[in-house]
């Protein structure tokens, strides 16, 4: 068998097997479409409740946020000056 004639059967192969898989995403696409509809309308979240965080958990983390930046500026500016 010539090198040709094997190469056309394997993109044959590949065409088919690609022809496949864009239906089975089509197919996953208009599910998710379906469902995007459904959840939309619905009003509802599907999987985990949200989680509520207390205020003084809030808190602490804008603590330590507000700190870790004034760090990198502190950083920063040292390094610019050096």
């Amino acid at each position: 068998m010539n090198i040709l004639a094997a190469l056309r059967q394997a993109e044959a192969k590949l065409q088919k097997q690609a022809d496949k898989v864009r239906q089975q995403l089509d197919a996953v696409r208009a599910a998710t479409k379906i469902l995007g509809r459904e959840v939309a309308g619905s009003g509802k979240r599907i999987g985990k409740k949200k989680r509520k965080m207390s205020a003084a958990a809030r808190a602490k983390i804008g603590k330590a946020t507000k700190a870790r930046w004034a760090r990198f500026r502190a950083e920063k500016k040292r390094k610019g000056k050096g």
